[in-house]
């Protein structure tokens, strides 16, 4: 019986061929790979680079964010230490003032009060 396979000098050359295609494949495979390798090494490398600027970045903002903050919030605290010292001293003028006034008018100082607290009693009521 004669095998399908059997070495004929015909056979042997396509073998050969074969073979010759299978390490040529075999080879570009293994290039291909080491190509990828070194790819994704150097994709690695450079999210790493851009990973670390990203972050100096945000570092450096985040300071100077800080430091804007804490400016504005010192410009804030003074200008409502000042607002707080002016309304401090016209509640004292008014004090000042409405004492003056009920001393000279005490009659109508009585009536407005009572004359408010009416009002009010007629608002607080419904």
């Amino acid at each position: 019986m004669s095998e399908p396979f059997a070495d004929t000098p015909a056979e042997g050359s396509n073998l050969q061929a074969a073979n010759d295609l299978r390490e040529a494949a075999g080879e570009k495979a293994r290039d291909i790979a080491h190509n990828a390798e070194e790819k994704a090494k150097q994709l690695k490398e450079s999210a790493a680079e851009r990973a670390k600027e990203f972050r100096e970045t945000a570092t450096d903002r985040t300071v100077q964010f800080r430091e804007s903050a804490g400016e504005n919030m010192q410009h804030l605290r003074s200008a409502a230490n000042e607002q707080w010292q002016e309304t401090r001293l016209k509640l004292r003028e008014f004090h000042a003032d409405s004492e003056d006034i009920i001393r000279q008018y005490p009659t109508h100082a009585v009536l407005a009060a009572a004359a408010v607290g009416f009002l009010a009693g007629l608002v607080f009521r419904r």
